[in-house]
């Protein structure tokens, strides 16, 4: 049966600044407060009606199909159509959905896997041939999906069903985390064959296809058959509006019930104020600057660190923040599990800046920082960034990305640029980004002994010993590595005061973010 020894990473609460109720805040009016299963108030459910979400979106090229999923509008209109073995959870442990339950051996290098009873909305049952699929889908080498990285423990070959709803995975080398690959970003299960996912996709999530239109809308229609209960919405319409302002003013005007991601400024300005709800999420969201490893000038390690000590972090989280977030350390995950919280917090050291750069031989460098208004605090954080860095000599010329295609610009193009993560396991994280094969490494950090640390750390049962591996890594990152980050920012969404049900207590990325099928009309 499900083992709890092997849940994947826990969070050590809610983030080391933040614990129980303190974590959340929900203004609104009429009375509603959080009940204690970290949900908004609105007493008896009700069924019917359509609610419309505005998401920024990804233009003209956006796709349903799940295993592209990069963005956030992807993927929550991915977990409304499909579904995954497992998610995570708020403490980033690993929670069963079409995995009824998981079981190592004694080696933990197999692991069988049962599914629950589930079926595909034409009807047909979720079996361990759609999931083979599935994984051997995402894992093609012709392939880019993001979730091949995390999947890449797995000898698919040699893995195989031993039952209609029965699986054995086989594995290249022990794996204590496993359950964390079956939650990964991304592993969603399509039916067997499974190839149009646009015109008129198939899933076993919790609402159906009735159209979409890229970089428009997505109008998805509740399916009374869902394995976890049908949703109480009649309909849900994905909107994209990739202007804060165009989601908020959408919101307050009444053509949309729910807007994701709005700025501290935003919601200043409407709590308490009784038109709109406002939810945050304390410190989910990391904030960061994306060095390049691979080319210069950030293929010389002395470079990346005068950058770490040009940084301002309060200054960059009060500025491009307007301080509804917390300072970094040039590491992901501040709070989790495994995090590396022993190691000094790094502060601004002009004159050691200058020093380095000078030894570099860099010391009237130029560089240009690629940002965009894709995401909250952005240019904010570029303009202050730029400031810092004159004080150290260093000219940075601001560049502004196009919002619909700016994640995809930077994954490969340019040196330095402005990048944030949701909530995710420090593991997932190294998994999809820090590897050498990881299929969103926008680091560019490639180190085969990197490599082996990652795959020591998934071969290692015991969790001190793996805790200790984890650190080694970080020590690493903290000394070397190419992500500079400066904060973990509070997520931000609004919704119309007679939305109910939202989950409130859900960082990005996980299982109860975006439950549209929890949500109702009241």
């Amino acid at each position: 049966m499900y083992d709890e020894r092997f849940s994947g990473l826990r969070r050590r609460g809610f983030l080391a600044a933040t614990t129980g109720a303190a974590a959340l805040t929900l203004v609104g009016c009429g009375g509603d407060t959080d009940s204690a299963d970290g949900k908004n108030g609105g007493g008896t459910p009700k069924r019917g009606g359509r609610l419309r979400a505005a998401f920024a979106g990804g233009g003209a090229s956006e796709t349903l199909d799940p295993h592209l999923a990069n963005l956030f509008a992807d993927v929550a209109r991915a977990k409304a159509l499909y579904d995954k073995l497992a998610d995570y959870g708020a403490d980033l442990s690993a929670q069963p959905r079409l995995a009824a339950k998981w079981e190592p051996d004694k080696t933990l290098d197999r692991w069988q896997v049962t599914l629950r009873k589930a079926t595909f909305h034409d009807g047909r049952p979720v079996t361990a041939k759609d999931v083979l699929y599935s994984y051997r889908r995402i894992a093609d080498p012709e392939q880019t999906f993001r979730a091949k990285a995390s999947l890449e423990p797995i000898d698919l070959d040699a893995s195989r069903a031993t039952g209609d709803r029965a699986i054995e995975f086989v594995l290249k080398r022990p794996t204590a985390e496993f359950p964390n690959i079956l939650a990964a970003f991304g592993a969603y299960i399509v039916p067997d064959g499974a190839r149009d996912f646009d015109s008129k996709p198939v899933g076993s999530g919790p609402f159906r296809f009735v159209s979409f239109t890229p970089g428009r809308s997505a109008v998805l229609r509740r399916y009374d058959d869902y394995w976890e209960g049908a949703p109480h919405l009649d309909e849900l319409e994905f909107v994209v509006a990739n202007e804060e302002s165009a989601r908020v003013n959408a919101l307050l005007g009444g053509q949309v019930e729910y807007a994701h991601e709005l700025n501290p400024t935003t919601a200043r300005a409407h709590e308490g104020r009784g038109q709109i709800e406002i939810v945050r999420l304390r410190n989910s969201a990391m904030q960061a600057f994306c060095m390049k490893t691979d080319r210069a000038p950030f293929d010389d390690k002395r470079v990346r660190e005068a950058f770490f000590l040009i940084a301002d972090r309060k200054e960059l989280v009060d500025g491009a923040l307007s301080g509804a977030g917390v300072i970094g350390n040039d590491l992901f995950g501040k709070g989790y599990e495994y995090y590396a919280d022993d190691l000094p917090q790094r502060a601004q050291d002009l004159d050691r800046a200058r020093a380095l750069l000078k030894k570099a031989g860099a010391e009237k460098l130029k560089v240009t920082l690629d940002t965009s208004a894709v995401a909250a605090g952005f240019t904010e954080a570029a303009s202050i960034f730029r400031d810092q860095a004159a004080k150290a000599g260093v000219t940075i010329d601001v560049k502004m990305g196009s919002k619909d295609s700016y994640w995809s610009d930077i994954l490969d193009n340019g040196t330095l640029c402005c990048y944030r993560s949701g909530a995710m396991p420090i593991e997932a994280h190294i998994s999809q980004r820090l590897l050498t094969e990881s299929t969103t490494n926008a680091t560019k950090w490639r180190h085969k002994d990197f490599d082996a640390l990652y795959q020591q750390a998934q071969s290692t049962r015991d969790t001190t010993e793996r805790a200790a591996v984890y650190a080694r890594m970080q020590r690493r990152l903290y000394a070397e590595g190419g992500f500079l980050v400066w904060g973990f920012a509070d997520w931000i969404l609004g919704t119309a005061r007679n939305v109910k049900g939202v989950r409130t207590a859900a960082p990005a990325n996980t299982l109860d973010w975006a439950r549209f099928d929890k949500v109702w009309l009241a």
